[in-house]
């Protein structure tokens, strides 16, 4: 039984562990928890023989496939081997991927898939397109239904490229993965233009350029540490709930049950709507213990896209984050948001915006490279997605991309919306400035009234023209204008309100979200 486990022999083995990675079988007993592994079809082999393939029948034919458990949770998972014929799929290979897949779905389980495979087996002609093309459909199949992470380990190259472009999540190592359809030599040879994998695929590409990949891991290890933790904020599909994480419910008025962390939200956000800051810090506050796990950190910064659990229930956040670009939304950070937002709707997650946003990135670059297409694709994903959603508008939302960052006019009046309110630090204090932005009226500055008088009906034409926010809570735009300190306890009490929210749609075959 030893030839399954190291079917190209030790000197493949040493030949992995000198570069410092991990083989296929390890990578699975890192991943899953000690002696939970069951495999399947290990002693499978290819049944080619033509060009010689039939002196060369390694078992498991290049993949490890089975199940096994993360934190007790079942996963199915599949661990391509770059020592067997490199990694290409052949005929009984792609009928192994292939049986795990429709396992994951039939039975509900997340599918975890580590790549290192170098396109189709070419010994066994288009019958390993065939099975990459089965593939394909498999993962297109379980979209929406499972979990699908894929960790590219090594070179994925070719057509199997695109299966890991059609799961949920992608996880690359630097300096170690690459990603390409189409390889350097073939490029130098049809355009002349000569790139390394590096710079063609690699990790940095995939992740700042191309908008593929969802983490960056400087080794095989931290790859896989990070794909244990975002197991813990999934469900298991698309029928049940993420696993709640023990936490103490708390009981009584918000203001009862203020923490240190809800105190810091008052001095956190400054008072100009011009100065930045790190919107992070602010889902450090609300979350449980201050965790989270950042999706996408190194592309399009001016948004940020998490989870993280809130009473133990676990939650994505959309945050505008006034450090880059001071919030403004764009192209690329609309596409990473609407993606981020359609995975938590497809697998039961409530979402969190966190707004703060002066509107679109101006410029021809964006017209002429579709904003609007690709910009309204948040729009598109906000306005579809049926789970609970929660807006904080901690200062501005301003123009369109008021509308597209958790807005209620979109057909989404079953969500709460809040906003900080502009007397946040002290009862008494003056209005700071504040834009109309609903005319052509300028910039005001209201020089002294208290809070009071600013609620009170003889101020209303003051709030008006001061304050569209107050404007918009009047008209029932905004349901509660709170301080920021009561952020963690509305966020938490709404939560356990829409837990049972149910929507209902027309009938139709699917939408037609603008691609």
């Amino acid at each position: 039984m030893l030839k399954p486990l190291i079917p190209m022999g030790r000197r493949a083995v040493d030949k992995v562990h000198q570069a410092d990675r991990l083989t296929a079988r390890e990578r699975l007993d890192f991943l899953l928890d000690e002696g939970s592994f069951i495999e399947t079809d290990q002693l499978a082999r290819h049944r080619t023989h033509a060009f010689g393939m039939g002196a060369k029948r390694p078992a498991t034919d290049g993949i490890v496939t089975g199940w096994g458990t993360i934190d007790g949770r079942e996963v199915c998972v599949f661990s391509q081997d770059g020592t067997v014929f490199g990694g290409a799929l052949g005929e009984v290979y792609g009928e192994k991927m292939v049986k795990i897949m429709e396992l994951a779905v039939q039975t509900g389980r997340p599918l975890i898939g580590l790549y290192e495979g170098a396109g189709a087996r070419i010994q066994d002609g288009a019958v390993s397109l065939d099975l990459i093309a089965q593939t394909f459909y498999h993962n297109i199949n379980a979209s929406g239904v499972v979990p699908q992470i894929s960790v590219i380990m090594g070179a994925c190259a070719g057509g199997n490229a695109y299966s890991p472009a059609l799961t949920d999540f992608v996880v690359m190592v630097d300096k170690t993965s690459k990603m390409f359809v189409t390889g350097p030599d073939v490029i130098k040879t049809v355009t002349s233009e000569d790139i390394s994998q590096e710079d063609l695929g690699g990790a940095s590409i995939h992740m700042e350029t191309a908008g593929n990949s969802h983490f960056t891991a400087e080794s095989d290890e931290e790859a896989l540490e990070w794909v244990q933790e975002l197991v813990s904020f999934l469900p298991s599909n698309n029928r049940s709930y993420a696993p709640f994480t023990e936490f103490e419910r708390e009981e009584g008025a918000i203001t009862d049950n203020l923490t240190a962390d809800d105190l810091r939200l008052d001095e956190m956000i400054p008072d100009s709507p011009t100065v930045p800051y790190d919107v992070r810090n602010v889902i450090e506050c609300i979350t449980d213990d201050g965790e989270y796990l950042e999706i996408q950190e190194d592309r399009s910064p001016n948004v940020v896209i998490a989870f993280g659990r809130v009473e133990g229930q676990s939650v994505g956040f959309v945050a505008n984050q006034p450090l880059h670009f001071a919030g403004c939304l764009d192209i690329d950070a609309s596409e990473k948001a609407a993606r981020f937002i359609r995975t938590c709707d497809a697998f039961n997650i409530p979402i969190v915006m966190l707004v703060d946003v002066p509107g679109f990135l101006p410029g021809s670059g964006q017209e002429h490279n579709g904003i609007l297409r690709r910009g309204a694709k948040l729009l598109y994903a906000y306005g579809e997605a049926t789970v609970p959603k929660i807006t904080v508008t901690m200062r501005k939302a301003y123009g369109g991309a008021y509308c597209v960052m958790g807005s209620k006019g979109p057909r989404c009046r079953s969500q709460p919306r809040m906003a900080h309110r502009p007397d946040r630090r002290h009862g008494r204090r003056r209005c700071r400035q504040l834009p109309y932005t609903a005319g052509k009226s300028p910039t005001l500055r209201i020089r002294a009234t208290t809070l009071r008088n600013w609620l009170s009906p003889s101020s209303a034409s003051m709030r008006t023209t001061c304050s569209p926010l107050y404007l918009a809570a009047e008209r029932g735009l905004i349901d509660a204008v709170i301080l920021p300190n009561e952020t963690r306890g509305q966020i938490a009490r709404n939560l356990r309100l829409l837990r049972d929210k149910n929507v209902h749609r027309p009938a139709r075959k699917h939408g037609n979200i603008p691609l």
